[in-house]
């Protein structure tokens, strides 16, 4: 699954390749995406360098090339495309989150006690990364820490909220949804670009994401750069 600016950016390098023989460089690439510096354009390439769509080829400045496009694009489609502000591959129109994600249901292993849900990719407790991937598995967990909605499950890396209990590993269970409670612990979307999970909280007309470890910065952010994917409401450990 890639996040919207992955999306832009791999069909602008994809576009540009074929209608000049050249990739962009990464100042046509910062613009073309609206963002406010190239090490944004970085993290979006090695992203998409990771997850197999592109390759960079050694040796060669700005030479790069497009392996494959997403599912939901048509291969050998050309031309200029305009970009929903929520388009992911697979997506239904909505933000990165599990696009979206199954409704809960019950395990087939017999205990009706059990409810599967699906993990759908890293969340970062830490610096932000590129947070929700695909489905990769399902995880059963009891009824009662489900009720009611949509949920789906992550598995988090990094350390900044291990005073709130949550240690890089742990699976957090997070009913979907688009607004918060100050205090509450929740899945936000940063810039439609990086997840991360930390405390919502408010500043005046701005929202503020805060680590729960000392070592990490409360982060503040324009209301129009954050949005709400979900809300912490369950933790599961394995020892």
């Amino acid at each position: 699954m890639l996040t919207r600016k992955q999306h832009e950016l791999l069909l602008f390098i994809h576009d540009r390749v074929k209608e000049t023989g050249i990739p962009p460089s990464f100042d046509e690439m910062k613009e073309a995406l609206d963002l406010a510096s190239k090490s944004g354009i970085h993290r979006l390439i090695t992203a998409l360098e990771e997850r197999g769509f592109i390759r960079r080829l050694p040796n060669r400045a700005r030479a790069m090339e497009v392996l494959r496009l997403p599912d939901s694009i048509a291969p050998g489609l050309g031309g200029p495309r305009k970009f929903s502000p929520s388009v992911i591959e697979g997506g239904q129109g909505r933000a990165p989150t599990a696009s979206p994600a199954p409704r809960a249901v019950a395990s087939n292993d017999g205990d009706d006690r059990v409810i599967s849900i699906p993990v759908m990719g890293r969340i970062a407790a830490g610096v932000p990364i590129d947070a929700i991937q695909h489905q990769t598995h399902s995880v059963g967990v009891p009824p009662d820490m489900i009720a009611g909605g949509e949920h789906y499950a992550l598995e988090v890396k990094g350390d900044s909220m291990i005073e709130a209990g949550i240690f890089d590993g742990d699976t957090v269970v997070i009913r979907q949804t688009q607004t918060a409670n100050p205090g509450e612990i929740v899945v936000a979307l940063v810039d439609e670009e990086e997840a991360t999970l930390k405390r919502f909280r408010r500043k005046g007309a701005s929202i503020a994401l805060e680590a729960a470890n000392p070592a990490y910065e409360t982060r503040i952010f324009g209301p129009d750069r954050v949005k709400v994917q979900g809300r912490l409401v369950g933790l599961i450990r394995r020892y």
